[in-house]
């Protein structure tokens, strides 16, 4: 059954740190200056962690936490940016071609749109396919509707070789 596409969907949600933390925010690979930064064991990249882990899904490689979980100081504090390129690597390496990636974020801020083009260049470059970043959200419902936080929605699209 190779070079059937295979798909994989996966979420990723982090809540805003507090501010005694003084996190940077890091989005979609970017740096997102004077923006609240995600809590999280790396740097929260809701974006990146979500494409990382639709492609482990499509290839039936387990998700984000069992290939770089909060256990292993490796990956403390690693940027998304790394996570989605080891992953990238990884998936290959089970012998899989990477088709592209969809991101969708969910959240009132940042706003996506401004750097769109920006993130999805970072992305693709990281994944070395296309990856697309499109925002919406949640008309006030939820924990990103409140503010609290920031999530993502990934699709990958991934064949045995």
């Amino acid at each position: 059954m190779s070079g059937i596409p295979r798909i994989g969907v996966a979420t990723d949600i982090h809540a805003y740190a507090p501010a005694w933390e003084d996190r940077e925010m890091w989005l979609a690979g970017l740096h997102w200056p004077g923006e609240t930064g995600l809590a999280g064991h790396s740097d929260a990249d809701v974006v990146a962690h979500a494409a990382a882990d639709a492609l482990f899904n499509a290839a039936g490689m387990g998700d984000l936490g069992s290939n770089f979980g909060t256990s292993d100081p490796a990956w403390s504090g690693a940027s998304g940016v790394r996570l989605l390129g080891e992953a990238t690597a990884r998936v290959r390496a089970a012998g899989f071609e990477i088709g592209n990636v969809s991101v969708q974020v969910i959240g009132n801020r940042p706003k996506i749109g401004t750097r769109r083009d920006e993130a999805q260049q970072v992305l693709s470059d990281a994944v070395g396919a296309p990856v697309t970043v499109s925002a919406t959200t949640s008309d006030g419902l939820g924990l990103t509707g409140r503010g609290e936080g920031v999530a993502a929605i990934a699709c990958a699209l991934v064949s045995a070789g």
